[in-house]
């Protein structure tokens, strides 16, 4: 059986954590920024956690399960 091959899209996407808990970007921080308040643009800057719900999603597209 040949092997699995890992999702491009969510290669660069996601990052796996020290712990193994998967690290993504903010959306909505691309273009269209002069609307968008400086407080919210901070916020926005720094990396989260994905949602415990989309995890197992994830992993299947990272091959990690």
């Amino acid at each position: 059986m040949p092997k699995m091959k890992t999702k491009s899209s969510a290669k660069k996407r996601f990052k796996i954590t020290g712990s193994g808990k998967i690290k993504r970007k903010h959306a909505f921080k691309s273009h269209i920024l002069t609307k968008k308040s400086k407080k919210r643009k901070l916020k926005l800057r720094h990396a989260t956690l994905v949602h415990k719900a989309d995890e197992s999603n994830i992993k299947n597209q990272l091959c990690l399960k």
